[in-house]
């Protein structure tokens, strides 16, 4: 293999491997930290069927941002359906055979990438000329949006400007699941985007970014109002209570 294949074979092992382990230690830490306080957001369910879509229509729609700002819903949901697009459209490169679901999707995919960028420049646009919210951003803020806006350019360009060996890239990736790593193509832009992908998965366990599974372990999402039936005790609290 050659240097560069090297290179990107160790980081994508490394990446990986920070990125499942350091996801992991995020959610075990989230699902051990006790809630003492009954607060779900009211008009909250009263059941566990409705917490459950409560929680849907959070995931998939955004309900409480739609609530609060319309605009940022429209670019968040813009972002975050397009990103969701794109890796449904890249799931192929980890598949030998696509069945009819990632087939199909592939044209979708590549207008997911647009809107998924569109979306990345409006939010970012509202850091800098909103006051109220570049007075709380800070750099880090910044520094994931380039690394996303950057990943997006990057593979749009792959598709619109500067192409790539795709089946090659497809058989570098089945050899990295493998263990049996395949020469990569040394186009810049497709260096350039997986090495993004790459530093994204690294930073990923220690970024904001961890709002994708904290949404989960959110209390004033995922408890049942019904403070009055029911009385809340945190489990570390039950010895103390006897």
């Amino acid at each position: 293999m050659s240097f560069l294949t090297t290179f990107y074979v160790v980081l994508f092992y490394l990446a990986t491997g920070l990125f499942v382990l350091g996801l992991a230690r995020k959610i075990t830490q989230y699902a051990k930290t006790p809630a003492p306080l009954k607060i779900p957001t009211t008009p909250a369910p009263t059941t566990g069927s409705g917490v459950v879509l409560r929680m849907a229509r959070e995931v998939v729609l955004f309900e409480s941002l739609f609530k609060s700002n319309k605009w940022i819903w429209i670019f968040g949901w813009m972002f975050h359906v397009g990103l969701a697009l794109v890796l449904l459209r890249h799931g192929r490169y980890f598949i030998a055979e696509p069945g009819l679901l990632l087939t199909s999707v592939q044209p979708f995919g590549i207008y997911g990438g647009l809107a998924m960028v569109a979306g990345l420049l409006a939010l970012w646009g509202r850091r800098i000329v909103v006051e109220r919210i570049r007075y709380i951003t800070g750099p880090s803020d910044h520094l994931m949006l380039a690394l996303l806006v950057g990943i997006g350019i990057s593979g749009l360009g792959m598709k619109f400007v500067a192409h790539t060996d795709i089946v090659a890239v497809k058989t570098f990736f089945l050899g990295l699941m493998y263990f049996d790593p395949q020469p990569l193509p040394t186009d810049p832009a497709l260096l350039v985007h997986l090495f993004l992908v790459a530093v994204l998965m690294i930073v990923f366990p220690i970024s904001k970014l961890l709002h994708a599974p904290g949404v989960f372990f959110s209390p004033t999402r995922n408890q049942i109002d019904n403070p009055r039936e029911r009385r809340h005790l945190a489990p570390w609290a039950a010895s103390l209570d006897k």
